[in-house]
C-alpha cells in the first residue's frame, strides 16, 4: 500500500520538480519505505512506497521496456499470479515478482479494459506516451481513494487531497453543495469533496485524461441476483469456502500480518480464519467508560482462538489530543466518532506488524445493520390509506422533538426513498434551514438531500426494500465513511489495512442470497452467522450487532463542553452556520434534555476542519497544525 501523485500539464508546460517533490513528500506517511519520481517534460509522477511484496524490486514509478508506459499504483492485486501466468502465455516477460508489474503488462495486453480483470483493492495512474493520455482507475468498491482536479495549467491526481493542495495551484474554498450534503450524511458523498474543484473518482470507474478532455466511465456496477433455488445449507457451505479463499488470497505479502479484533462476528471471523492458516496477532481498542468498550469480549475471543493479543484503552484526553492531526489526515471532515478508535488501534498494530485484516463490508454485503429490520417493523403502514397517513403525519407534527414514537410515525408514513439516505442521517433538510446561516439559505446554494440518493433508487427499483437499503449503503455509507476512515487512519500509521469481505468474488456470492437469508424480523446476517458457526465462539456467533460505541455523548456534557463552546465561538464559519442555533444544541445536550451528540459532532468536525484547511496555510505535516 502506497501513495502517489500524477501531473499532466497542458500546453507542454514543463513539470516543476520542486512542486512534484512537495506534493509527494506531504504523503510520506502512506509510504515511508521508499520514494520515486519520474518527469517527462509536461508529465510528472511521484510515489511513496510501503513495501509489502517483492520488497527489493517493487519500486515505482514502474516503466515498460520501451519507456513509453509508466505506472504508479496504490493497492494489492490478489489474482496477480493467475494473471501473470496468462500474460506469460501471451508472450510477456517479467523482471519482478510484484503485482505492480502484472498490472503494467496487463495494460499492455488489454489497454483500458484492464480494471475488469483485477481482483483487489487499487487506485492507479498510467501515463501512456504513445497515445498521449493518462489512464486512472479506482477499485470496485472504493477501498483505495483517488482524487483529481482540472486547473487552467493542467490535471493533477493524488491518493490524498493534501497532495493536490500542496501544489499551490488551487484556491482552498468550501464546496457549498458538498457542505449541505455533509450535514446529512456526516461525510461528503462522491464524486464531490469538501473542496471546490477537487473531485473523487467514483468506485468502479476509470478515467482517461487527454490534453483537452476528461472521460469517466464505469467498469463495474453493483447488481444483486438472488438465487431462490439453492438450499440454505448449500449456500452456507459456499459462504465458508468463498470467505476462506478470500482470506487466503489477502494474505499475500512478504511481511508479517495481523488482524483487528472487536467483540463482533465480522472481525472475529477473519481473525479465526487467519489463525487457522498462521499464528496471528490481534489488536483491539476500547474506551475507559463502562458500556463503551468491547475489550472484554475481544479478549475472550482472542483466548478462544489462541492469538497473540494486544489492546489499548482510550480516554477523553487521548482522544482530544490527537483529533487535530486526524482531521489533517482525513483531508475532509468525516464525523464518525469511531475513526479515532481506528487510529489508535492502527497505531498499536503498526508497532507489531505492517499489515492487518479488518472486517469492513460484511454488514453491507450480508445484511448486518439493525436498520435493515425497518421494512418489517414499518410494514403495517403499507396498508394505511392515504388519508390516514395524513392524520398520522399531523399527529407526529404535534409531538415534541425527541418524544418517543415521533420518529417511528414520521418514518412510517414516508416511502423508503424519502426516509432512508444510508446508515447516517444527521440533519434533515428542514432542520438544516435552522442550522445554516441566513445568507446561505437566501443564496439557495443547495439541492435537496434526495438528489444524492434518488438516482440510486432509480437503479435499484427492482429490488425489495432491504436490498435497496444495501444498495444505497454500498454506494454511500461504505464508500464515504467506512472505507474512507479505514484508509486514512491506517495510512496515518503507515499500516496496510486489508478487507477480505470487500472482495469482488465475495460480493458476487453475497449478491445471490435471498433476502430472508440475510435479514429476518428478529436477526441480521442470517446465513453469514451460520457460516461462522464453529469458527468463532458461540457467544460471538449469536451476538447482536452493537456497532462501535464511542462516549462522545458523555464527554460533550463534561470533559469536552468547554472545548466545544470555545470552538463554536472561534471558528470563522459564520458564512455557513447559525452559531446561535449551534450553541442552543450544545446547551440542550449539556442539560440532558436531548442527545444532540451526533449533530454537534458533525458541526464541530466541520469547524475544526475549516480551521485547519481553510483558515490557515496548508500544513506540510501533522506536526505543523495550529488549532
Amino acid at each position: 500500500m502506497c501513495g502517489f501523485v500524477s501531473i499532466f500539464n497542458k500546453n507542454n508546460i514543463p513539470v516543476d520538480p520542486h512542486m512534484l517533490a512537495q506534493m509527494t513528500d506531504i504523503i510520506t506517511h502512506r509510504g515511508p519505505d521508499d520514494e520515486g519520481m519520474h518527469i517527462d517534460d509536461h508529465i510528472g509522477l511521484g510515489f511513496r512506497r510501503l513495501s509489502m511484496l517483492d520488497i527489493e524490486n517493487g519500486a515505482q514509478p514502474l516503466r515498460n521496456q520501451h519507456d513509453d508506459i509508466w505506472l504508479v499504483f496504490n493497492g494489492e492485486i490478489y489474482n496477480y499470479l493467475e494473471l501473470k501466468t496468462w500474460l506469460i502465455e501471451r508472450g510477456h516477460l517479467f523482471h519482478t515478482r510484484s503485482d505492480t508489474e502484472v498490472l503494467l503488462r496487463l495494460y499492455e495486453e488489454v489497454g483500458t479494459e484492464c480494471p475488469k480483470y483485477l481482483r483487489g483493492m487499487f487506485a492507479f495512474t498510467i501515463w501512456d506516451k504513445r497515445h498521449q493520455m493518462m489512464f486512472s482507475a479506482c477499485d470496485h468498491f472504493g477501498i483505495k481513494p483517488l482524487y483529481y482536479t482540472d486547473t487552467p495549467t493542467g490535471y493533477m491526481i493524488g491518493s490524498e487531497i493534501k497532495s493536490l493542495l500542496a501544489s499551490g495551484k488551487l484556491v482552498r474554498e468550501v464546496d457549498e453543495h458538498a457542505f449541505y450534503h455533509y450535514l446529512t450524511f456526516q461525510y461528503v458523498p462522491e464524486p464531490a469533496t469538501m473542496f471546490k474543484s477537487i473531485y473523487k473518482l467514483k468506485a468502479g470507474h476509470s478515467m482517461i485524461m487527454t490534453i483537452d478532455s476528461i472521460t469517466i466511465e464505469p467498469f463495474f456496477e453493483v447488481q444483486f441476483n438472488p438465487d431462490t433455488k439453492r438450499s440454505f445449507p448449500d449456500l452456507v457451505e459456499e459462504a465458508r469456502s468463498v470467505i476462506t479463499e478470500s482470506v487466503r488470497l489477502h494474505r499475500n505479502s512478504d511481511t508479517q500480518r495481523g488482524a483487528f479484533l472487536s467483540g463482533g462476528i465480522d472481525s472475529s471471523g477473519l481473525a479465526a480464519l487467519l489463525q487457522r492458516l498462521e499464528p496471528t496477532k490481534t489488536f483491539s481498542v476500547g474506551f475507559d467508560i463502562p458500556g463503551y468498550s468491547e475489550l472484554d469480549m475481544a479478549r475472550t475471543t482472542a483466548k478462544y482462538l489462541g492469538t497473540e493479543h494486544h489492546e489499548i484503552s482510550v480516554n477523553a484526553k487521548d482522544y482530544m489530543d490527537i483529533l487535530p492531526s486526524l482531521i489533517w489526515h482525513m483531508d475532509e471532515p468525516v464525523a464518525d466518532p469511531s475513526l479515532v478508535g481506528l487510529y489508535f488501534v492502527s497505531k498499536l498494530a503498526s508497532q507489531h506488524v505492517k499489515m492487518v485484516f479488518s472486517g469492513e463490508g460484511a454488514d453491507e454485503f450480508f445484511g448486518g445493520y439493525n436498520i435493515y429490520h425497518e421494512p418489517h417493523s414499518l410494514r403495517h403502514f403499507n396498508y394505511m390509506p392515504s388519508y390516514m397517513k395524513r392524520m398520522v403525519g399531523q399527529l407526529a407534527e404535534l409531538m415534541p422533538a425527541g418524544m418517543k414514537g415521533k420518529s417511528f410515525l414520521e418514518r412510517g408514513i414516508q416511502p423508503l426513498e424519502k426516509r432512508y439516505f444510508g446508515n447516517a442521517k444527521i440533519f434533515g433538510d428542514s432542520e438544516k434551514a435552522k442550522l445554516l446561516s441566513q445568507w446561505w439559505m437566501e443564496a439557495g446554494l443547495y439541492s435537496p438531500t434526495s438528489s444524492i440518493t434518488s438516482p440510486l433508487y432509480d437503479k435499484a427499483i427492482q429490488y425489495d426494500p432491504v436490498t435497496q437499503m444495501q444498495y444505497i449503503d454500498i454506494h454511500t455509507w461504505l464508500r464515504g465513511n467506512i472505507l474512507m476512515k479505514a484508509d486514512k487512519m491506517s495510512m496515518a500509521n503507515s499500516l496496510e489495512l486489508r478487507v477480505p469481505y470487500i472482495d469482488i468474488e465475495v460480493f458476487k456470492f453475497a449478491a445471490k442470497l435471498p433476502t430472508d437469508y440475510k435479514v429476518t424480523p428478529n436477526d441480521t446476517k442470517i446465513l453469514f452467522r451460520e457460516a461462522m458457526k464453529g469458527i468463532v465462539p458461540s457467544i460471538v456467533q449469536t451476538r447482536k450487532k452493537l456497532g462501535f460505541p464511542v462516549p462522545i455523548r458523555v464527554w460533550l456534557k463534561n470533559e469536552w463542553y468547554d472545548w466545544a463552546k470555545q470552538l463554536i465561538h472561534s471558528a470563522n464559519v459564520e458564512q455557513w452556520l447559525n452559531k446561535t442555533y449551534v450553541l442552543q444544541l450544545l446547551e440542550v445536550h449539556k442539560a440532558g434534555k436531548m442527545d444532540n451528540s451526533r449533530k454537534l459532532w458533525t458541526i464541530l468536525m466541520f469547524m475544526l476542519w475549516h480551521q485547519i484547511y481553510i483558515e490557515q496555510p496548508i500544513a506540510v505535516s501533522k506536526s505543523s497544525i495550529k488549532t
